[in-house]
């Protein structure tokens, strides 16, 4: 006879997985590229209206456009969730990705934005070519999420100092999550927070000064 599982044995378990997906959501790349894009032009504006326009801008470009985009394909069954699991269904999104953030560069930089913001969405492209070669040449799936979240981190460690190395944990609880609900090997998780982390901890500085 099978003893019965203590109660509650089970919650443990099922806790965890339910943090884990609330990290992954209200930390998903299209939340925070928005956020960071809108602090660093805030920081960088000499003026509010400057800061909101040139942040929406910015925004729009790799956030808002990409995620509408991805939103509509899984509604339309193109893909099978909005962080696109699948990595054979990864191809476009990530593509529309680039190309719309490399867009919103192009459009900032005509437009006079300050350097500062300029450098960080550059970064992102760089960090976007590095992932869509990984997924497409390589056939891996790195970890965005991951990716986002280091990178996110780091940016604002160099836009605000030290005292914002309190936002790794973050990031490192993001990839947690990734690894958790199976979405992502550790490997792929470590993976994107490298590429992340090295293009705006190496590529933003040197860019924005």
């Amino acid at each position: 006879m099978t003893a019965a599982a203590p109660p509650g044995a089970a919650a443990g378990p099922r806790t965890a997985d339910r943090v884990a997906r609330l990290l992954t959501e209200i930390l998903s790349p299209a939340v925070l590229v928005a956020t960071v894009l809108l602090a660093v032009a805030w920081h960088a504006a000499d003026t509010p209206g400057q800061a909101l326009l040139w942040g929406l801008i910015a925004a729009a470009a790799a956030s808002f456009i990409p995620i509408t985009y991805i939103i509509r394909g899984v509604r339309r069954g193109h893909w099978t969730d909005k962080h696109v699991g699948v990595r054979e269904q990864r191809k476009l999104p990530l593509l529309v990705c680039l190309v719309s953030t490399a867009a919103g560069s192009v459009t900032l930089a005509v437009a006079g934005a300050p350097r500062e913001l300029l450098a960080l969405i550059a970064c992102m492209v760089a960090a976007l070519v590095v992932a869509v070669a990984v997924t497409l040449a390589g056939r891996w799936k790195i970890s965005v999420h991951s990716l986002v979240a280091a990178g996110t981190a780091i940016a604002l460690v160099v836009v605000g100092g030290p005292a914002l190395l309190a936002t790794l944990p973050l990031a490192a609880a993001v990839g947690w999550s990734r690894v958790r609900l199976r979405d992502h090997t550790p490997a792929q998780v470590v993976a994107g927070a490298v590429v992340g982390a090295c293009a705006t901890g190496l590529l933003f500085p040197a860019l924005a000064s």
